[in-house]
């Protein structure tokens, strides 16, 4: 009996699917090697900072090398400025995620704080003698506070506007008119002229206790104009209560000589902070990041500089200008959130994609498939075909041939199921038909070995027993 072949190309469509999911798997698999490395890769954020070689400038450039050295999540990259204003505008204009600056200049109005990068006390003192031997006191007379400013001239150390502006709101606070007391500003290279400087009667001074300006501009005033005597800002606490960017501090005693004692005792100050700012735009992931990178390699960053010693937390405490970023406050307070609380709402809409994906990919399946099940029931109707031969065969080698055609078709249907291409259904209903076929062959070859007489068909309910259901 000639046997049709309705699956003559069957394992050119299986190899072309195979082809085709092993495509499809090297996309998926470049897709998500590309967002992990993606995710994985350092979030690199730029911070203006200035002048060039200023001790800002030297921290920052300590952080970044200190960050590219331990940091897996954050790499910073400074961009050099011309001082804190100009940082601090560039951070406006959204062409840098961090800046360095003060925080009593002009803020831009997104500006949060991350870190303070040192605290910087205002120092007031004055002099009582004047350069030269022959010189005559002024007519003002000795200043022991600062009421006594009225008249006089104060060198201030800086050429920041900043400084001037924060000795007015002093003056200010403590009842004395800015107006009537005269400024002059020289730069932090300028030590010596301003302890020359005759007109000169009184000396501020703004950055950390342990600021060596501020130690050698008090050292360089004492020789040539006599022991310092410091000025306190009595008003200080009510100045930083008029003043949320001001701080009420107090200056100890001896810090800055310890014999003859430089102040005798403690004197009442306001203070400033140089902060690290970010924009509010930038995301509380970034923000965290960068202020638990900051404090974990502090130490590292301080052999290296030792101005970096001033890094401190910013108090989340009480309400201050500008407010503290939400992500540094998150990890100060401990209530950042967990992984699984940031990205709880992902997992769900990833579960649900996978569920769809599923569904996509057994409905591709199925249709990439769809040739291979038109053959398996091709060759279903083949043994059913097979069957009707079989009751007609006229010899023992008919039958042979008939099982060899079938084991065939046994053959392929097995190699569909195991590729997918039909369901346990599909094959439940081709076991039928096997049946059937494996008892017409047991009825004819029993036939043909009893005679002639009963090669008669004899009817399909006598070939296949009844079934009780």
């Amino acid at each position: 009996m000639p046997r049709s072949d309705p699956v003559r190309s069957a394992p050119d469509r299986r190899q072309r699917r195979l082809l085709i999911v092993l495509a499809l798997g090297c996309v998926v698999f470049a897709a998500a090697a590309g967002a992990l490395f993606y995710v994985l890769q350092p979030e690199t954020l730029r911070i203006a900072v200035g002048p060039l070689g200023s001790e800002d400038h030297q921290v920052v450039q300590a952080m970044a090398e200190a960050f590219d050295e331990e940091s897996r999540t954050v790499r910073l990259s400074p961009i050099t400025t011309a001082g804190a204003a100009e940082s601090l505008a560039l951070m406006g204009a959204g062409k840098t995620d961090l800046a360095v600056g003060r925080s009593d200049l002009g803020m831009p109005a997104d500006a949060q704080t991350l870190a303070i990068l040192r605290k910087n006390f205002v120092v007031l003192w004055s002099s009582s003698a004047r350069p030269g031997k022959d010189s005559k006191k002024k007519a003002g007379g000795k200043i022991g506070e600062i009421a006594d400013l009225p008249g006089h001239k104060v060198g201030i150390i800086g050429r920041t506007g900043a400084n001037v502006a924060l000795l007015r709101t002093i003056l200010e606070g403590s009842g004395v008119q800015p107006d009537k007391v005269a400024t002059v500003q020289f730069g932090t290279d300028e030590i010596e002229k301003l302890a020359q400087d005759a007109t000169l009667d009184a000396y501020l001074a703004v950055g950390p206790l342990d600021s060596k300006i501020t130690v050698d501009a008090i050292s360089a005033t004492s020789r040539s104009r006599g022991a310092p005597k410091f000025l306190a800002v009595e008003t200080s606490e009510a100045i930083a209560l008029k003043h949320a960017r001001y701080e009420a501090e107090a200056i100890p005693g001896g810090v800055f000589n310890a014999k003859p004692a430089w102040p005798e005792d403690k004197v009442d100050t306001i203070s400033v902070n140089h902060l690290i700012l970010a924009r509010k735009g930038l995301s509380e992931a970034k923000a965290a990041a960068f202020y638990r990178q900051l404090f974990a390699v502090r130490d590292t960053i301080t052999q290296r500089v030792t101005g970096a010693a001033h890094i401190t937390k910013p108090e989340t405490e009480k309400e201050a200008e500008p407010s503290v970023h939400r992500g540094a406050a998150a990890v100060i307070n401990g209530t950042e959130r967990t992984f699984l609380d940031k990205y709880s709402d992902y997992f769900w809409f990833a579960l649900l994609l996978l569920s769809g994906v599923g569904s996509a990919a057994a409905w591709l399946r199925r249709y990439l498939n769809r040739d291979e099940r038109d053959d398996n029931t091709s060759e279903r109707n083949r043994l059913l075909a097979v069957v009707s031969e079989v009751r007609d065969a006229g010899s023992e080698q008919d039958l042979l041939t008939a099982q060899r055609e079938v084991d065939v078709i046994i053959g392929e249907t097995l190699k569909c199921y195991d590729d997918g291409a039909i369901e346990q259904e599909d094959l439940a209903a081709f076991a039928l038909v096997l049946e059937l076929f494996n008892h017409a062959v047991a009825e004819r070859r029993a036939a043909l070995q009893s005679g002639p007489s009963d090669l008669a068909v004899r009817p399909l309910s006598q070939v296949v027993p009844r079934r009780e259901y």
